[in-house]
């Protein structure tokens, strides 16, 4: 099977290569077609990158995280078991790789250079869209991105997928190799840090919240969360020893 001008044709009809399943363009890939992997990545790159930036707050470390990450699925694709989506297995070694640079930012620490405005041509090399906030909203948008960003890494990432980018928690479990009740605990320790160091954007709470009415809750957490789990007051929230180590 040859995989070839994946997208769309000039009348803005789906090509035939879209119907090809991502197991399908795995083998494909595995069994020497050269295009089979590019179209794969064409297909995810944009949440790959969305879950790469959000969990390294970086750009250029998101980019270097996805491409190291890409590098190792090419590699590794012979490896693939087939027991989880290939997405799934995509998302797994994304994460993965930002988790190991974070890891080794903590344990080497640098002074980071100011996070500028961005020009058009100053995109990042993986194609994807960068996930912004609205210009009005910049402020705040950097505030939740420092505070993830000191949150513990398994927490990190278990709120970005969970939260951010909207992952239900089976999903995310098996993404990060871990037991649903893990992620949950991980997202209601995340989501307790949270509230307390970002309470001040809260609609109402003081000054601070009622000079910007239209902050919306930082994490409204997954809709199919159990209702013991609370995603933004933490209020009533069960201590760190009564919930699943994660």
């Amino acid at each position: 099977m040859e995989v070839r001008d994946a997208g769309r044709d000039h009348t803005g009809a789906a090509s035939v290569e879209d119907t090809v399943s991502d197991l399908d363009l795995l083998r494909a890939h595995v069994s020497g077609d050269r295009d089979a992997f590019g179209e794969l990545f064409r297909r995810h790159r944009d949440r790959l990158w969305a879950v790469a930036l959000r969990t390294l707050g970086d750009r250029e470390e998101a980019a270097d995280a996805l491409q190291d990450a890409l590098l190792s699925a090419h590699r590794a694709a012979g490896r693939f078991r087939g027991d989880s989506a290939v997405t799934t297995w995509l998302h797994r070694i994304v994460v993965n790789a930002c988790l190991d640079r974070i890891r080794r930012r903590r344990a080497h620490p640098t002074v980071p250079l100011p996070d500028g405005v961005h020009g058009p041509e100053d995109g990042p090399a993986t194609g994807g869209v960068e996930p912004a906030a609205p210009v009005p909203d910049h402020d705040t948008a950097m505030v939740v991105r420092d505070a993830l960003a000191a949150l513990p890494v398994e927490q990190r990432a278990a709120l970005v997928l969970v939260d951010v980018q909207g992952y239900p928690v089976a999903e995310v479990a098996r993404i990060l190799g871990v037991a649903e009740g893990t992620v949950k605990s991980r997202c209601a320790r995340g989501r307790a840090r949270l509230a307390v160091t970002l309470g001040h954007l809260r609609p109402g709470a003081g000054p601070a919240g009622a000079s910007r009415p239209d902050v919306p809750d930082v994490t409204g957490g997954n809709p199919k969360e159990p209702s013991g789990v609370r995603s933004g007051s933490g209020r009533s929230r069960p201590t760190a020893n009564q919930q699943e180590e994660a």
